[in-house]
């Protein structure tokens, strides 16, 4: 039903033809079944698991490794290879392959459980009225027009309109579903508002949220996806998953590079077409097949095919090191997106805030002798542990705060005048509530004053266990006083009162809100010597002010009162609730984290903007925005501040102009926190959003990067990117540092890759160029690509953060991973790679002692060798020397060019090798396993090499060395601004851009 909120109960009830007193009828219900569907969230159709593997193989560099191992295998079958040497390359590139998809199935397959665990907050059963007796039903039988009754402690089964209530006063905790930071009262009257967010439908009752105190009974207006739960669902399930930033520079990347392959193979192809018939090919077709086979090797040489196991193996490096930050990361791309985050949308409740009611303030009567004298005590701790420590007005520590006798007393009042529980939880080692948050922090200040008497409180009950800490203190009183009867909460008297028996006497204790309080008192307990004074109007204008300097501090205020009644009497009236004796004011408040400021600082700083997002109400809001930070120095909050309503109603260009100052947005619902990160993420901002209830799920899933709390709800986590094991905001701040360190490591070995496989590319082409043998196997090049790049480039991610990661502002998301300058120095080194193993080759023919000596015109008309005499044999072209010693050159080239990448600009004698072990030990390996394949009789058969000699091995250093120096001088250039190169391409990144720099 359509807005049901705003229509009387009459209007419901006709709407869905049932009589409040019977309900529906069997006929009804089945009517209303087949009309209106059944009380359960739809599945989510699912990916079938094929769609899924498939799915991860849509990428083009993938397809063009595909096809190049396709074709390689045709044509080894083509050229009558068999065995192990034929299925070798396309085999290895298909593995590697498989191990990616696998990893990209499970991280779908893990995102799907947000919407299976969302349906864990549906109740299980639900008490309704059919055929005019009450019966316990499956919650999934319910149809809108059932008449439903609720009590304290049930979970609501689907959306209700409240019809009847059968207490003082229902409360509800929707926190789960408006990360409102206190339970709501509820009732059967319309609100005024219009177009009310779900903070203002005071007489709806929705589906998953918990009744915390009273009873009443609602109709059924809404089942299954048609209510609020429902729309969350829904929103999770239109949310399409956006790439991360490193992963569209890396799909432009592959589309680049796809381009310039193409463009080379057919180059190198069409260039050799007069060689199409040297005789010997053994003919034109068969010349063109194996110049074919140059172009697919130079095909599998240009594609980095450990690129993307590189940047897996990086990123999940990356979160081992959040991990131990207590950030659990879920998503691997996310922890690169974290780097560039420009702004986090944080959740208030439970997130800046402990989402635990604690009391902060107290204020009693000192003395009257010589007019009132009022006296503040504040009181440390945030959360429902009964540790904290209580100050007088100077900031000193009371030692033992239960001699004070307002604060006996309110400690007496604080656990006698109280429904709630508070327990220890040894499963989740933290202190749980049971009830309304504003009674536990109650009791919690008891445990805080201690008990009188006892000269070693309160050291004495840090002995205890925390399962008999929890609750030592309200136990002790509730055995010295026995409850006789209590007077529940009604919204006419704004109070409560419980009548206890102690001994021979008898005493009324009251709560609620200050002005009902003090309005019945006549007398008051001083604080200096415990005596009863009368309450006169100068002291009760005193308490007022403070009362309401209590609420400028948007503190949620309490007065606490007690009358002595006489004894034996056995009940109490509303008449018995005057003539009271004030004890004392205190305010009480959901506190902000105490490492959070520090936390806000550092985002400041690093060029993060923080957006508080809350569902609580705006004064609330900005009160704790004011003791987090965020409104430093600031009088006006104009600008800053916004509910959603005020948000909306604003013109769209007024709204993208108040998205770029926005710190507070307020009275929010789940759907606005969805409209936030789109608006966002429309001006080319990088979100990151966090959160911790099933409201907060749909954003969470929309953002860059959603971040849980590890204490949150199911749906929350599996919606998420990260989960914050220690709900802590100040621990974002440590993982977008280590975000940053991690993308610039990730961009590190990108170019390390990149340089090399240019120097692959270079060496291929010349060698066709010149005509001289093949340099290289595509066997060894795709050895090279797999294992003597992948090592080290995995190991340059373990390179250490910079000391000022924090202090730059993020990267622009355009930014590309190569720019103009750099793809210059990278070149540079890319055609010497190339060059120098051309040369290596080159050397073992020419000028080798082991090797023929050749001429150089000889060896490029190698092909012509069968049909003319010479003084070599012609086998001498089909030596494994040569191609062992170009690949050795380019195996140890690019080790050295592994230590060029410890820094981007740093000189070796700067950052040397020492602060990165890692790398060291990768490039120790590298050349052990490249040693086993040539010194291991059947690996080095397969791998078509042969072992080396001294005088070579010589040979590979002199030629091999030189690119350290070569790109010490480019990063002196690129040190010395005066002096560098301002080098650009055409278009002025080698990844385009995809969205225009901010």
């Amino acid at each position: 039903m359509e807005e049901a909120y705003a229509r009387s109960v009459s209007e419901v009830l006709d709407f869905f033809g049932v009589d409040s007193t019977k309900g529906l009828s069997d006929s009804q219900v089945d009517h209303h079944s087949r009309l209106y569907g059944r009380n359960v969230l739809p599945e989510e159709k699912r990916t079938p698991f094929w769609k899924l593997v498939l799915k991860q193989f849509d990428d083009l560099l993938v397809k063009i490794l595909i096809v190049a191992a396709i074709v390689s295998f045709v044509l080894a079958l083509a050229n009558g290879e068999t065995g192990l040497t034929a299925f070798l390359e396309p085999f290895v590139i298909l593995l590697i392959l498989a191990a990616n998809a696998a990893v990209g199935v499970i991280t779908e397959t893990n995102a799907e459980k947000a919407l299976e665990e969302l349906r864990a907050y549906q109740a299980n059963i639900a008490t309704a009225l059919r055929n005019g007796c009450f019966s316990i039903l499956p919650a999934t039988e319910l149809v809108p027009g059932d008449i439903v009754e609720v009590a304290v402690g049930c979970k609501i089964p689907a959306d209700l309109r409240m019809i009847e209530m059968s207490s003082n006063e229902l409360r509800v905790d929707q926190a789960i579903l408006t990360g409102e930071s206190c339970s709501v009262e509820k009732d059967v009257d319309c609100p005024l508002t219009t177009n009310a967010v779900y903070q203002d439908k005071k007489n709806i009752l929705f589906s998953g949220t918990d009744v915390v105190a009273g009873r009443g009974r609602a109709v059924v207006v809404g089942v299954g996806s048609n209510t609020a739960m429902g729309s969350i669902h829904d929103s999770m399930l239109h949310t399409d998953d956006e790439a991360t930033p490193l992963k569209k520079k890396l799909d432009e990347f592959g589309s680049f590079l796809a381009k310039v392959i193409a463009g080379i193979c057919v180059l190198v192809w069409v260039v050799n077409i007069g060689h199409f018939s040297d005789p010997s090919h053994g003919g034109f077709f068969k010349g063109a097949i194996h110049y074919f086979k140059i172009a697919v090797a130079l095909a599998v040489a240009a594609i980095p095919e450990g690129l993307p196991a590189v940047v897996t193996t990086c990123l999940a490096l990356g979160t081992k090191k959040m991990a131990r930050l207590n950030a659990i990361v879920r998503s691997l791309p996310s922890v690169e997106t974290l780097g560039c985050t420009t702004v986090i949308c944080s959740d208030k409740t439970g997130t800046l805030t402990t989402n635990m009611m604690s009391v902060s303030k107290i204020c009693v009567v000192q003395s009257t002798d010589h007019g009132p004298v009022i006296n503040e005590f504040s009181v440390s701790g945030t959360t429902y542990a009964p540790e904290g420590t209580v100050f007088d007005n100077n900031g000193q520590q009371l030692d033992f705060p239960a001699q004070s006798p307002c604060l006996h007393h309110l400690a007496m009042c604080s656990s006698l005048c109280n429904d709630s529980i508070l327990q220890y939880n040894p499963d989740k080692d933290s202190y749980e509530k049971i009830g309304e948050s504003t009674e536990v922090a109650l009791r919690v200040l008891a445990e805080k004053v201690g008990l009188p008497g006892f000269d070693s409180m309160p050291s004495a009950l840090n002995m205890l266990s925390k399962h008999e800490r929890a609750a030592y203190c309200n136990h002790y009183w509730e055995n010295q006083f026995k409850k006789v009867y209590v007077l529940e909460f009604t919204r006419d008297r704004k109070m409560m009162s419980v009548l206890c028996s102690h001994k021979q006497m008898d005493v009324m204790f009251s709560k609620g809100a200050p002005e009902s309080i003090i309005a019945r008192c006549t007398k008051l307990l001083c604080n200096s010597d415990g005596s009863v004074v009368p309450l006169t109007a100068a002291s009760r204008a005193e308490l007022e002010s403070r009362f309401h300097s209590f609420g400028d501090e948007t503190l949620r205020c309490l007065a606490l009162a007690f009358k002595t009644v006489p004894h034996g009497q056995q009940t109490i009236s509303y008449d018995n609730e005057n003539d009271l004796t004030f004890i004392g004011l205190v305010g009480m408040l959901d506190p902000p984290r105490k490492e959070v400021r520090d936390a806000m600082l550092a985002c400041m700083t690093a060029g993060i903007r923080v957006i508080v997002v809350t569902g609580d109400n705006k004064s609330t809001a900005e009160s704790i925005c004011r003791k987090i930070g965020a409104f430093d120095n600031l009088v006006d909050f104009s600008g800053l501040s916004y509910t959603a309503s005020e948000f909306e109603r604003l013109p769209a260009v007024q709204q993208n102009l108040a998205l770029r100052r926005m710190t507070l947005f307020s009275r929010v619902e789940p759907s606005h926190k969805r409209m936030l990160v789109e608006a966002l993420q429309n001006q080319n901002e990088v979100v990151a959003m966090t959160g911790d209830g099933v409201n907060d799920a749909p954003a969470l899933k929309k953002a860059d990067i959603g971040i849980a709390m590890g204490s949150g709800t199911a749906v929350a986590k599996s919606a998420s990117d990260m989960v914050l094991a220690d709900d802590n905001f100040a621990s974002i701040v440590a993982a977008v540092a280590e975000g940053r360190a991690i993308y610039n490591n990730t961009k590190q070995f990108i170019r390390y890759m990149i340089s090399s496989n240019i120097g692959e590319v270079v060496c291929i082409f010349v060698a066709a160029v010149l005509g001289i043998p093949d340099t290289l196997a595509p066997v060894q090049l795709l050895w090279v690509n797999l294992v003597t790049d992948g090592l080290p480039a995995t190991a340059i991610g373990f390179n250490k953060q910079d000391s000022d990661v924090m202090k730059a502002k993020p990267r622009k998301v355009g930014e590309a991973v190569v720019t103009g300058w750099l793809f210059f120095r990278y070149l540079v080194i890319g055609v010497y790679v190339g060059l120098a193993t051309v040369a290596g080759f080159i050397w073992w023919f020419v000028y080798s002692e082991g090797g023929p000596k050749l001429t150089y015109s000889e060896l490029m008309n190698f092909e012509t060798c069968a049909l003319r005499e010479t003084s070599y044999p012609c086998s001498i072209f089909e030596d494994r020397h040569p191609s062992t010693v170009a690949m050795t050159v380019l195996v140890v080239v690019e080790m050295f060019n592994a230590l060029n990448n410890l820094s981007e600009n740093q000189s070796l004698l700067v950052i040397t090798p020492r602060s990165n072990l890692w790398l060291v030990g990768s490039i120790i390996l590298t050349m052990v396993l490249h040693m086993l394949i040539l010194y291991v009789h059947p690996l080095a058969v397969l791998f078509s090499v042969t072992p080396l000699s001294w005088a070579e091995w010589t040979a590979v250093l002199y030629l091999s060395f030189p690119v350290i120096i070569i790109d010490e001088v480019l990063k002196f250039l690129s040190r010395n601004t005066g002096l560098r190169f301002r080098f650009r391409l055409r278009k002025t990144d080698l990844l385009p851009k995809d969205r225009r720099d901010k």
